[in-house]
């Protein structure tokens, strides 16, 4: 069974390794393929940043980070990075660390969530996210370069938080 939890510091080396393999791919993250452990755990671990895991049988199998898409004015928007084992691909930890993510954001009280950067090209984040209810609200034309793609669009999504409270309690009546 799949668990999802806040991660320690002593989840980084389990991190790393998945976070390593998705970003060198070229196809998903805007970081530089070189970015050292050091680099990613500042990028990943950040303190102004919640980071969670989701472990199968004690192995870490993703992680993903919730933080405020803006400071100040704009800190009731979420925002939130999410990588997946490419040995897990496929098998719902991107949905339930998704559907985590939602939850613990309306806990925290965040009104609505905001991808900024999703590579138009990964059909895969794009269905899970509209899935969830996000809509894409933005195109930013030709702003990522993909590894085998060239130049492609990248979308801004976005969904409100406010059915999530309503729905999870309708669920426990």
């Amino acid at each position: 069974m799949l668990e999802i939890r806040q991660a320690a510091p002593s989840d980084w080396p389990a991190i790393w390794p998945i976070f390593q393999s998705v970003v060198a791919d070229g196809a998903t993250y805007a970081y530089d393929p070189d970015t050292t452990s050091d680099e990613a755990l500042a990028l990943w671990m950040s303190p102004a940043a919640s980071t969670f895991v989701a472990t199968h049988g004690g192995a870490v199998v993703g992680s993903y980070f919730l933080k405020p898409n803006q400071p100040g004015l704009g800190s009731h928007v979420a925002n939130a990075a999410f990588m997946v084992s490419p040995a897990w691909s496929g098998h719902g930890a991107g949905r339930a660390m998704g559907e985590h993510a939602l939850r613990t954001a309306r806990a925290r009280g965040y009104e609505a969530m905001q991808f900024n950067f999703v590579v138009s090209s990964n059909e895969r984040a794009v269905s899970l996210w509209k899935s969830l209810g996000f809509a894409t609200i933005g195109v930013i034309p030709k702003a990522y370069r993909h590894s085998r793609l060239g130049l492609v669009d990248a979308y801004i999504m976005h969904r409100f938080l406010n059915d999530i409270l309503a729905r999870d309690e309708a669920e426990t009546v």
